[in-house]
């Protein structure tokens, strides 16, 4: 009886403790969303799926046409968390070190020294701004830095600063000049995000706040420790062995050779990694936590699928030719995918 009674004593406090981290991530989360709103118009899903991929402790593609605004939200996010902030324009002709650093020799007082100068990856939060136009080798060199978080120049390894987030943008309009980012290196981005055309009343803000004199700039709502703080509450939230086994489901059935839908066996040449399964797990984790829950349900997993996916379901030259969009087949999937298994 008196193990009974410790061990729902120790049910109760751990309950006690799981509500008091979740109302203080929400408390955090809703002072950033706060904070950004005073700079960025509307986005709300946008910011959401860049705070989830910040939360995760991952890295986010943005896509959209140049003006929305991708370079300003990116910059502001970084503001309100406190985080050192650099941004890469990307261009045929960056090479690695543009990117990474470079060693250099100086001469001071008749002694030569060689010193290592660090590049813009050195941030916590690097905005690779039109990543399609680099060449490959210079993309390669980026992505291996988002995986490793740490660079390798000569035969020296570097560390980068943590919190570390990578948020890539490209423009899907022009195709004249660019690289587009192999399969195998969209793969590392935990989230693809697409920036919408403002609606009207949106614009009209947009245009009240951007063409008079007063400029707002978001101010500081939490620190870098207060976010490995987070990213390690995210990491350490339980998921149900339901919800667990959807996610596998989910993934099994973006593939064309195990898959019971018909559209992914007609229209998809290759499906998701387990990567994308980890990435619709830790933001299932993240959404929960926003949404004042301590454990996802299945209602998160089908909310961040979309995003966590959509860059990792290749399409056949049949879906291509059809005018195929990846996402209306994750979408029927979600949609019709049993949510417990017959």
């Amino acid at each position: 009886m008196a193990d009974k009674d410790k061990k729902a004593d120790v049910a109760k406090a751990s309950g006690e403790s799981g509500r008091e981290e979740v109302a203080r991530f929400q408390k955090i989360i809703g002072a950033l969303r706060e904070e950004v709103g005073k700079v960025i118009v509307g986005n709300r899903e946008i910011v959401d799926g860049v705070l989830t991929c910040m939360m995760a402790g991952s890295h986010a593609l943005l896509e959209g046409v140049p003006g929305l605004g991708k370079t300003l939200l990116v910059r502001t996010i970084a503001d309100a968390l406190s985080l050192d902030f650099a941004r890469i324009q990307f261009t045929p002709d960056m090479m690695p070190a543009d990117i990474i650093g470079t060693t250099v020799i100086s001469d001071e007082g008749g002694k030569r020294d060689m010193s290592f100068r660090k590049g813009p990856i050195f941030a916590n939060v690097v905005l690779a701004d039109e990543i399609n136009r680099a060449t490959p080798k210079t993309q390669s060199a980026l992505l291996e830095a988002m995986q490793e978080q740490r660079v390798t120049v000569s035969t020296r390894t570097y560390e980068l600063d943590k919190p570390f987030f990578v948020l890539a943008t490209q423009n899907p309009l022009e195709s004249e000049g660019t690289y587009p980012l192999p399969e195998a290196q969209l793969d590392r981005f935990f989230f693809k995000l697409h920036v919408p055309f403002p609606g009207r009343e949106e614009l009209h803000q947009i245009l009240n706040r951007t063409t008079g004199t007063e400029s707002t700039r978001a101010g500081a709502t939490a620190s870098k420790e207060q976010i490995l703080e987070l990213q390690t509450l995210v990491r350490d939230v339980p998921v149900a062995h339901h919800v667990q086994d959807y996610v596998v489901r989910l993934l099994q059935s973006t593939h064309p050779e195990a898959t019971t839908f018909d559209a992914v066996k007609r229209f998809v040449k290759f499906g998701s990694s387990p990567r994308g399964a980890q990435a619709i797990i830790l933001g299932a984790k993240v959404r929960a936590l926003m949404e004042g829950r301590y454990a996802p349900g299945i209602e998160d997993v089908k909310f961040v699928a979309l995003p966590a996916l959509r860059h990792r379901v290749l399409l056949n030259f049949e879906g291509e030719a059809e005018g195929i969009k990846t996402d209306e087949v994750i979408k029927n999937i979600t949609k019709n995918l049993p949510e417990t298994a017959k």
